[in-house]
Order: structure tokens, then C-alpha cells, then sequence
């Protein structure tokens, strides 16, 4: 854990400045824009990604809509899980942000506000998390959404560095606990939100096909009533 906090020369390090330096040789519209990609833009584009996702199992076949649907519900229960775990590793690890330590760093998008709980720790990265939970857990019901997700993930974890407020190290440790958190209990997790979608499903069903019955029936009913007269 102290390797974490020192600031030596290094891979990670040079990574660091290499990649964040791009950020003073852009034009400040690209600051703006990677700043806004990075803090808003990509995990908005995941939830829309799981909800177009969402709307393209509705039309599968029974036996697979309800396992992509498990996997649907489970990819935005694993991210949460996966930001409330990251919550005390930060902590236990306590490495501040390479600001904090490095000089000649670009900030992009200023100092504060960069974690989701407003923390001033690096390792890991909570939108890297995220990103790459919601990633997974979309590819396990889509392989194709999944991969557009994961790559999302990566372009979020690029922007964070680029940024100068994480270390490469802390994204792709994000990019690791979001992945272990979605995966590692995704059996059990599908054993259980599995026949809980194929319930609700069912109800859904069975509803819409109880309206036009019961209105057949007072059609039925009123017919016979119009013979009788």
C-alpha cells in the first residue's frame, strides 16, 4: 500500500505526465470537452446504452429475455455495490490525487468535485468503477452493447488520467473492481434475479392478455342481452 502513496519515478508516474500533458498542448475547447466527457458524458451514455439494451430484450424469445433481463437489473445493482466497496478501499489506502503530489500537473475541469462522494483519495478511480461495471454487466446480456460498454469504460478511465485527477493505477484498478464486483457473483446473482424477471414477466403477461378477454366478454355479454330483446 505505500508504493501507492509515494510519488518516485515510475511507469505510473510517467504515464501520468505523458498523457495529461496532452492537456496543455490542446485547445481549451478539448479541455471543456474531455472535462465534461469525463465527469458527465460517458456515464450518461452507459445508462442510455443499458436502456436501449433493455429495449432491444423486449422483443427476444422468452427463455433468453429473461436472462438478459436478469443481467440487466443486476449491471446497475453490481455498479452501486462496486462504488460502496470502493468507499472504505480508498480509505485503507489513502493515496491523495497526483496533484497533490506532482507539480507542473494540468488540471482539467479544476480540483474539487472530481469523486462522486467528493473525496480527495486517487485509488480507485469511483468513475472508472462505475463505467466499467455498468460495461460488464451490459455485455452479459449483450456482447455487442457490452463491448461498445466496455470500451466506454476504457475512454473513461483515459479521460480521468488526461484530466491530471487519477494515476493510471487508479483506473485500472477501478476497471479491475468493477469487472470482479459484476462477474464473481454474477451466478448467484442471476440464480436469484433469474426467476424474479420471469415472475414479474408473467404478470406483466397476463395482464395485457386479461384486458381484451374481459372486454370480450362484455361484448359477448351485451350481445346476448341484444338477442334476448
Amino acid at each position: 500500500m505505500a508504493g501507492l502513496t509515494t510519488g518516485g519515478p515510475n511507469v505510473d508516474v510517467s504515464l501520468l505526465y505523458e498523457i495529461n500533458g496532452l492537456a496543455r498542448r490542446a485547445p481549451d475547447w478539448i479541455d471543456r470537452a474531455v472535462s465534461v466527457i469525463g465527469d458527465y458524458g460517458v456515464p450518461l451514455a452507459l445508462v442510455l446504452l443499458v436502456l436501449w439494451c433493455w429495449r432491444g430484450v423486449r422483443r427476444q424469445e422468452e427463455a433468453s429475455a429473461a436472462e438478459s433481463f436478469a443481467a440487466l437489473v443486476w449491471a446497475p445493482l453490481a455498479a452501486g455495490i462496486a462504488l460502496l466497496v470502493n468507499v472504505p478501499l480508498r480509505g485503507l489506502v489513502g493515496r491523495p490525487r497526483p496533484y497533490l503530489q506532482h507539480e507542473g500537473l494540468e488540471v482539467v475541469g479544476g480540483r474539487s468535485g472530481h469523486g462522486f462522494d467528493g473525496s480527495a483519495f486517487s485509488f480507485v478511480s469511483d468513475h472508472a468503477t462505475l463505467a466499467m461495471a455498468l460495461g460488464v454487466g451490459i455485455f452479459i446480456a449483450n456482447r455487442r452493447l457490452g463491448l461498445i460498454g466496455v470500451g466506454l469504460a476504457l475512454l473513461e478511465g483515459l479521460c480521468r488520467v488526461y484530466m491530471g485527477v487519477h494515476y493510471p493505477t487508479d483506473v485500472v484498478g477501478g476497471l479491475a473492481l468493477g469487472t470482479a464486483v459484476v462477474l464473481v457473483p454474477a451466478p448467484l446473482a442471476m440464480a436469484v434475479l433469474g426467476p424474479v424477471v420471469r415472475v414479474l414477466r408473467g404478470r406483466g403477461r397476463g395482464a395485457v392478455v386479461a384486458r381484451p378477454v374481459l372486454g370480450a366478454g362484455v361484448e359477448a355479454g351485451a350481445g346476448e342481452k341484444d338477442l334476448a330483446a
